[in-house]
This record gives structure tokens, C-alpha cells and sequence, in this order.
């Protein structure tokens, strides 16, 4: 059966009175192909929107779409890069990376979503990247704009750099219209609803919440339709995963010794020079890091 989740509050960071709307991961869904984490905040006129001090990743990809605002991303690489809407920041941790992010005084408004992409297990340890993407595809029609994150659509591919077979694309639709996916073979999507309203096959997708679609449950067209305030959407869709992983805070691994080593290294960085040799440090305009928090006495289960 289709999945409608609806999202959930979660405080951003004890730094800022800001919260952000999460989908994913969800008791009855964990993935959608290799993406495993998805949160969508603002629009707030707060201008610490985004207040979040070095903190580290290991084996996944986090993707920055701006929608309003600015954002400065600060990591252990040496990146510093301010974002606008429309452009991509894509950071791929690999092995080990930290970094910060910062909303910019330059406006008052933050509209952000913010996604993860689960590294597979050749790729997991690979050296840490960052890539800016101002360039990416754009297919227009005449009541929507469609642009291309990441993988292909509409015939488009863009140059971000995916592990996996995937998609991620930015939908906009003018009021009262209907626009029909054309899927692709053996994919599962989810579609997040940004801002404005719409269906899928029928079904409404409240604001800040996703509606699932199982490689099984694709039809080979998927029919979108706005309402009368029109549509921001994201569509997220890619091959089932088909790995089992952990995923403990901001680390992604495979097994609970590797999350134990992961914490305690990110823990001792300041003080231990092989710790820091995995996720560095860097300097930024927020000062301080995040330390990892207690891992708990329990098992911790695959996804």
C-alpha cells in the first residue's frame, strides 16, 4: 500500500528556537532508494534560522536545497561556500568530515530542505568531498519548472556526483495543474510537499509531509496535481537500497563498533591527533563543536 507520513517536530539545534518538519527515517519507512533522512524547515523569519556548530558525518552524502535565505558551509576540507536558492551544496563524508552551517543576516527568511544519501558499502570510506552546483538542469513547461538535483528526468542528467541509481528533482507547478512522472524502471519514490498543495494518483499530501510509492506500487506514469495555491514539491526516488545499515546520530556504518569508534574519535578530536586525522577542524564565525551524546545500552538495530 502507498505511505502518507506526515511530518514531525523536531528542535533543530539548543542554539536556536527554530524546529524543522522530519519525514524521514519513520517507524514504517526507513529509506527511499539510498535517501535516509529528510527535513524540511522554515519558512522563519528568524535569522538564526540556522545556528548548527562543527559537528561530524561518516558514510553519507548531505544535500543543502535552499529554497529562501542564505546559508555560509564551513568543513574540515578547507570549503567555505555561501549558498543561494537554486544552487546545491553537496557534501560527501566518506570516511570522516565536519563541518557548520550559518544562516546569513542578508535576508530574514530561511526556507530550507535538508536530505541525506546513505553511502553503499564501496563507496562508504571514500575521501571526503564537497561540490557547489550553480549549473543544474532546468526544464521548463508552460504552468512548471522542474530542476534536476541530482541523477535524470525529463531526458536532463545533472553533474552531481551519485553513488547509487537515483533521483532528486525540484518540482514547481502553477496552480491547477497536473503534471504525470514518468518512472523509472525498478525505482521507489517518495514526493515532499514544500509548500502549496497537491495530490498524487488522487491522494493530498499535507504540507511538510511525503507520500511513498514501493518499486512494486509504480505505475509507469504517477500523476501529480496541484491546488489553487500551486506547488513546491520534491520528488526523491532511486533503486531499493538493498543494504542494511546503522544509522546512529550523525553517522551512518554497518556495524555498532564502528559507531562506538566513530563517537569517541569525534569526541577526542580536539585532544587526540589520530582522532583528528579522521574529522579535522576548521574555523568558523559560531565557535565551538557539537560533542557526540551517550550511545544507548541498547542494541542498535539495522534499517
Amino acid at each position: 500500500m502507498p505511505l502518507l507520513i506526515p511530518s514531525r517536530e523536531i528542535k533543530l539545534t539548543t542554539r536556536t528556537g527554530v524546529s524543522v518538519n522530519r519525514t524521514l527515517p519513520h517507524r514504517e519507512l526507513k529509506m527511499i532508494g539510498p535517501w535516509c533522512f529528510v527535513d524540511h524547515f522554515g519558512p522563519t523569519e528568524q535569522t538564526d534560522g540556522m545556528v548548527v556548530a562543527a559537528h561530524p558525518h561518516t558514510g553519507l552524502q548531505t544535500v543543502t536545497w535552499l529554497l529562501e535565505g542564505a546559508i555560509e558551509h564551513r568543513d574540515s576540507i578547507g570549503s567555505v561556500q555561501h549558498i543561494s536558492p537554486g544552487q546545491l551544496n553537496l557534501m560527501t563524508a566518506g570516511h570522516g568530515i565536519a563541518h557548520s552551517e550559518l544562516s546569513l543576516t542578508e535576508t530574514k527568511r530561511l526556507h530550507a530542505v535538508q536530505l541525506w544519501v546513505a553511502l553503499p558499502d564501496a563507496a562508504r570510506n571514500v575521501a571526503p568531498a564537497f561540490e557547489h552546483r550553480d549549473d543544474l538542469p532546468v526544464v521548463l513547461g508552460s504552468d512548471w519548472q522542474a530542476t534536476i538535483l541530482v541523477g535524470e528526468f525529463l531526458g536532463q542528467q545533472a553533474a552531481t556526483k551519485a553513488f547509487s541509481p537515483m533521483v532528486g528533482v525540484e518540482l514547481r507547478l502553477e496552480p491547477n495543474t497536473e503534471f504525470r512522472v514518468q518512472a523509472a524502471v525498478g525505482y521507489e519514490y517518495g514526493f515532499l510537499n514544500v509548500e502549496g498543495s497537491f495530490a498524487v494518483n488522487g491522494a493530498d499530501v499535507p504540507l511538510s509531509g511525503l507520500y511513498y510509492l514501493s518499486s512494486g506500487e509504480v505505475d509507469a506514469e504517477i500523476v501529480l496535481k496541484s491546488g489553487q495555491s500551486g506547488a513546491i514539491l520534491l520528488i526523491l526516488g532511486g533503486e531499493p537500497f538493498g543494504e542494511p545499515i546503522l544509522m546512529w546520530w550523525n553517522f551512518i556504518a554497518r556495524t555498532q563498533a564502528d559507531i562506538s569508534q566513530m563517537r569517541e574519535q569525534w569526541n577526542r578530536h580536539r585532544e587526540d591527533p589520530a582522532a583528528s586525522a579522521r574529522f579535522g577542524s576548521f574555523p568558523d564565525q559560531i565557535g565551538g563543536w557539537i560533542p557526540a551524546p551517550e550511545l544507548p545500552s541498547v542494541k542498535l538495530h539495522a534499517r
